[in-house]
């Protein structure tokens, strides 16, 4: 399987999805256009790496800003890897915010909430 690469942009987040070492990261600002095509082909690439069964993996979310349709885009990415995890604590979480920045730890909060997957809370 191919890594998932997409370079970041003024409005869109570096994705960087390895599937060899696990390591899937989403970083930067997310307020793209239409957060559905953006978030598509990361959707389709989640499919098939979560398909062959649950693997170890570490999502980390290292976001400086993220609108309304792109944190419906974000819980369907921990649903789906709370879906492939089965529970199992293989896949983690990852949640970097800024020390001063209080709205997105609340944001990582109310995400762990949400799902079963184990978090992890990284000031920068």
């Amino acid at each position: 399987m191919e890594a998932l690469i997409i370079e970041e942009s003024v409005k869109t987040p570096s994705i960087q999805f390895n599937p060899q070492n696990g390591i899937l990261e989403i970083k930067g600002k997310s307020i793209p256009e239409n957060s559905l095509d953006f978030y598509g082909p990361v959707f389709n690439w989640l499919d098939e790496f979560l398909k062959n069964g649950t693997q170890e993996a570490e999502f980390r979310v290292q976001l400086e800003y993220f609108n309304t349709s792109s944190s419906k885009c974000l819980l369907d990415i921990f649903r789906k890897l709370e879906n492939g995890s089965g529970g199992n604590g293989k896949i983690r979480v990852k949640w970097y915010y800024e020390e001063d920045d209080e709205d997105m730890m609340e944001a990582g909060d109310d995400y762990k909430a949400l799902v079963k997957l184990p978090f992890e809370f990284i000031k920068i």
